[in-house]
C-alpha cells in the first residue's frame, strides 16, 4: 500500500549561496551534523548537499505531517551506497524508499512511503 509520493528539485547555487551567507547557521538548521560531516568529505560538495535538501523536501511532501522538522530526517548511505531516510527525534511507523540525482546545477529526489513492513 502507498501513502504518499514527494519529488523535488534544487538549483544547486542556491544551496552554495545559503552556505555562504550564512555558513554554519544554515547548516546546522537544515543538516544533522552527521550530514553535514559527510558531505565535507566529498569532492561536489554543493551537489550532495542540494541532493539532501531536495531528498528532505520531497520526504516532507510524500509523509505529508507538517511536525516534521529538518533534524527529524537525516539521509545516508548504506553499505551499497543506496540513499536511506532515517528518522531521528520522532518515531515513524513508515518506510520511505528515496532516490537522489545530480548534475552541476540541480539535484533532484523522489520519495515514497509505505507501510513499515
Amino acid at each position: 500500500m502507498l501513502i504518499g509520493t514527494g519529488v523535488d528539485i534544487t538549483e544547486v547555487r542556491r544551496i552554495r549561496q545559503a552556505v555562504e551567507k550564512w555558513g554554519d547557521d544554515f547548516l546546522k538548521r537544515v543538516f544533522t551534523p552527521a550530514e553535514i560531516k559527510n558531505a565535507k568529505t566529498k569532492t561536489s560538495f554543493y551537489q550532495h548537499l542540494a541532493g539532501r535538501f531536495a531528498a528532505k523536501e520531497a520526504i516532507f511532501k510524500a509523509v505529508g505531517d507538517n511536525e516534521l522538522s529538518w533534524q527529524d530526517v537525516q539521509i545516508h548511505n548504506d553499505q551499497h551506497g543506496k540513499p536511506v531516510c532515517q528518522f531521528l527525534n520522532r518515531g515513524k511507523n513508515i518506510d520511505v524508499h528515496i532516490s537522489i540525482s545530480h548534475v552541476k546545477t540541480y539535484a533532484v529526489a523522489s520519495a515514497v512511503v509505505t507501510p513499515k513492513s
